[in-house]
């Protein structure tokens, strides 16, 4: 396990891993014990439009379910069963063909990385490690450059950090490989050992070939159109982007810009600090924090299902005590490690209209309902019961002392639902409703993710997001006085939807032990729900990169997104609050530990 102290850091209103104020004795080998149960559109890709053969596939078998897009971490403290088509650190790095690595994240423990690497070719490896730690006496930047004394292939680049609460919180992995193939992976999880025992996940391009040489000629008499969002022509273009606003990185995007990402589905959204002017003047700017999720979202084609008509509540954004809303009312689940001290005005004004955004309609259906929103953040007893107990919520923040932070809490709690929901207590209204587990309530989130449901079943999904980015306005971005748009962070992640598959295409969250099947409970007697012999498989029975033709309707065709935690949601009850890593706990864990407290941060 990496060294405590390794988790110190500069103050920051992001929430990342601090040294870990415990008492009692270490962590021992034992299991948790079980508790019961209005810019100008850009091009995008449109169901049923003849594309780009980067958006459609080749193939096409109707009423299969297509493996989700993203995966969840292995974590070998959990059951078997919950580790079902996961993926860890050492299945991205030890593949002995890599012959070139790019690792961005915030925090590294190089030895604990150089260790996922498979150990023959580790050393012939060319490593770059980019991080935001710029400061002589920061904790990170010392063990940075001490093991880069130690391991002549390894390299530091350290990102221009112009922004003074800004952090370089991006967490991606390039890799190229001796075979002439490269790999993009978009993460959670920081490159030191705890993080991957904590609930994370990763999304992976197909392996990327080289791009087919281009014939000799006359240079073409007009641009090219900008290639649709959604494709992997418009993906490649705002990564390389976002490598070019860094200092440092033109090898990087030198050779990655001779690869083929005609196979990638889904939208870069990506943070970059600085302060720009509010005011698109041409469809070809890129747009970071806010402005970017929003270009990607009122592109995504709206469900073609018309929408019944509604009456404006007074506060359309928080859940009421009224019955639950029709079936046509979409609802947007944020799930995070941290909430920085943004305040609501922030919340109302500018993120959750953002996450709100949706296509134009150009039919004369009634107005959309507006969504309902949830926030899934853990409580102190969801923590003390984690895999690592007290020491897992080193990486989970909420503030809680400034008379601001009281009344952002106070806005904030009735929307917010708990990570787990197993807790003990008189059971709520959803608790009579069938669960869907995704087996990981023991493992404490420290992943991100913000989903668009159709609807309040949450049963179909509009759109869906793995991102590094938290709720702050360092990570989103936030209006200046001047007008300006300032964001203080790096932040990179991912947006797809099911129009990228074909039209007819339905996404459908799927959990634990459903074995690729929708809603499935595996075979007779097998309590995890994966099938004799299929243990390795879980939701990607279907074939990689699976959709359907040009031309072809996608009707029967899923595709699946692997939730990280239980539908349907649990609100906090009276009197619960969220875990407040700067405040006390007596209660012990599931590990006989206290919590200190990180005292006035």
């Amino acid at each position: 396990m990496a060294d405590e102290n390794h988790r110190k850091r500069r103050k920051t209103n992001e929430g990342e891993p601090f040294s870990s104020p415990v008492d009692g004795p270490s962590r021992r080998s034992i299991s948790p014990p079980p508790r019961r149960t209005p810019r100008k559109a850009q091009p995008v890709a449109k169901p049923g439009d003849a594309l780009p053969k980067e958006v459609l596939p080749t193939s096409s078998k109707s009423g299969r379910l297509i493996p989700s897009p993203i995966q969840l971490n292995n974590i070998p403290e959990l059951p078997a069963s919950s580790n079902v088509d996961t993926v860890s650190l050492r299945d991205i790095l030890g593949d002995p063909l890599i012959s070139e690595c790019w690792l961005f994240n915030y925090l590294f423990d190089v030895d604990f990385l150089l260790s996922q690497f498979d150990e023959d070719v580790r050393e012939l490896i060319q490593i770059k490690l980019v991080h935001g730690s710029w400061k002589r006496d920061d904790t990170n930047k010392i063990r940075i450059d001490e093991a880069v004394k130690r391991h002549s292939n390894i390299q530091s680049i350290t990102a221009h950090m112009p922004e003074a609460f800004g952090t370089h919180h991006s967490k991606m992995i390039v890799l190229f490989r001796h075979d002439d193939q490269a790999q993009v992976n978009l993460l959670t999880a920081n490159f030191i050992d705890i993080d991957w025992r904590m609930s994370q996940a990763v999304w992976r391009s197909p392996l990327l070939p080289l791009q087919a040489v281009r014939s000799g000629g006359s240079s073409p008499v007009s641009k090219p159109p900008l290639p649709p969002i959604g494709s992997g022509a418009r993906f490649k273009r705002d990564l390389l982007a976002y490598f070019r606003c860094y200092i440092g990185l033109r090898a990087l995007t030198r050779k990655l810009d001779l690869y083929d990402f005609a196979s990638v589905r889904g939208a870069l959204v990506a943070s970059l600090p600085g302060r720009r002017g509010m005011d698109v003047t041409s469809e070809e700017q890129n747009l970071w924090g806010l402005p970017g999720l929003e270009r990607v979202l009122e592109n995504i084609p709206r469900a073609s299902k018309p929408i019944a008509p509604y009456i404006i509540e007074k506060s359309p954004y928080l859940p009421t005590a009224t019955p639950a809303p029709k079936p046509s009312n979409p609802q947007i689940v944020i799930q995070i490690s941290s909430v920085a001290t943004i305040g609501d005005k922030w919340l109302r004004d500018h993120l959750f209209p953002s996450l709100s955004t949706i296509a134009p309609d150009p039919t004369p259906n009634p107005p959309p309902l507006p969504p309902r929103f949830h926030i899934i953040f853990p409580t102190p007893d969801e923590i003390r019961r984690s895999v690592d107990g007290y020491a897992s919520g080193s990486s989970i923040h909420m503030r809680n002392k400034s008379p601001t932070q009281s009344r952002q809490l106070a806005y904030l709690r009735p929307l917010l639902r708990h990570w787990a929901g197993d807790q003990d207590g008189p059971p709520t209204s959803t608790e009579a409703q069938p669960i869907r587990e995704a087996g990981r309530r023991r493992a404490a989130p420290h992943i991100k993710t913000y989903i668009r449901f159709s609807d309040a079943s949450m049963t179909r999904i509009d759109w869906a997001m793995l991102t590094s980015a938290n709720l702050s306005n360092q990570a989103w971005g936030s209006e200046t006085k001047e007008g300006l748009w300032r964001v203080c962070s790096y932040e990179v992640g991912v947006v797809v939807w099911p129009g990228l598959w074909g039209g007819g295409v339905e996404m459908v969250p799927v959990f634990k032990g459903e074995g690729g099947r929708v809603g499935g409970q595996g075979e007779e007697g097998e309590g995890d729900g994966v099938r004799k012999g299929d243990e390795g498989e879980g939701i990607r029975e279907g074939v990689e990169g699976e959709g359907i033709t040009e031309g072809e309707e996608g009707e029967g065709i899923k595709v699946a997104w692997r939730m990280p935690y239980d539908l349907p949601l649990v609100p906090y009850r009276g009197g619960e609050m969220p875990w407040i890593a700067s405040e006390p706990c007596e209660e012990r864990d599931w590990m006989g530990r206290s919590w200190a407290g990180f005292g006035d941060r």
